[in-house]
């Protein structure tokens, strides 16, 4: 699944194309992903202009003046920039059609499994951060906000272990599970630790680990997942500096000692016992 990276990545992506442009079509080619598509959406759209584009954890944001289109890539989406007229390929399921001074182009989701989702927030439904998939979301971890404070205060009550609170998404959003584990491997913390016995020296170093290893990802461009592509059609290469993602049985790159895999939560979770504690 595209986490926080991918996203951040095809939002760079998209931007130049589609920021300050108009939208003169929306094309539909099924009635929905994971929900129905917004009734009306090609009215909705065309003829309006892209203010400008944002994300909210793993949530595209494109920006119009009377509300928001919400994007997600669910398990196997992404989306290209493409010159209008491209013949459509199976699993190409939405085009927005924009104009621009190269001519018109299409913004295209490509979804094979149809776990993504392309819903409307109109101004008049209140504010974005209200939106039944945004108002639980918890602080964006590039932002200034977010610190070791932050996850120390959240974190005095709970019992689960601190990988499993990292995917929860109510304290810090967006760090999926690949992130966690090489951020917890940085940050020289075992996963398996439960949450609210981690102290907050601990966590001021966590937090750092948790930016410092989402900023490189998005810098080389994401991970080579299985199902994500990026606007410019090529696989992010941050995959090749894992130090414990799936490695399980090969040598830390740190001690040498075995990379282990355990399940929690019916996730994988990869971590060196000796530099993990």
């Amino acid at each position: 699944m595209p986490e926080l990276p991918e996203v951040e990545v095809t939002r760079r992506g998209v931007a130049p194309h589609i920021e300050g442009r108009m939208v003169e079509g929306v094309l539909l080619r099924r009635e929905g992903l994971r929900w129905p598509f917004p009734d009306g959406l090609d009215e909705l759209l065309a003829g309006r202009r892209v203010l400008s584009t944002g994300r909210r954890g793993k949530y595209l944001l494109i920006h119009f003046e009377h509300g928001t289109l919400i994007v997600h890539l669910g398990m196997s989406g992404h989306l290209r920039v493409l010159p209008d007229g491209t013949e459509f390929k199976k699993h190409d399921h939405v085009d927005l059609v924009i104009a621009g001074p190269e001519g018109r182009q299409v913004l295209r989701l490509h979804d094979p499994r149809r776990f993504g989702a392309v819903l409307w927030h109109g101004n008049d439904e209140g504010k974005l951060d209200e939106h039944l998939l945004l108002r639980g979301l918890g602080v964006e971890p590039l932002d200034d906000a977010f610190s070791g404070d932050t996850l120390f205060r959240a974190t005095r009550k709970r019992k689960a272990p601190i990988k499993q609170v990292l995917l929860a998404g109510d304290i810090v959003v967006g760090v999926g599970n690949i992130y966690a584990c090489e951020s917890l491997f940085r940050a020289g913390i075992n996963p398996k630790t439960h949450a609210g016995r981690i102290s907050a020296a601990r966590y001021d170093r966590l937090a750092l680990a948790i930016k410092e290893i989402l900023a490189e990802a998005i810098v080389q461009g994401g991970s080579t997942l299985r199902d994500f592509i990026a606007v410019n059609g090529q696989s992010g290469y941050f995959q090749q500096t894992y130090f414990v993602y799936d490695r399980a049985g090969m040598p830390c790159r740190n001690c040498g000692a075995g990379i282990r895999q355990i399940k929690q939560g019916q996730r994988s979770t990869f971590y060196c016992v000796n530099c993990q504690k």
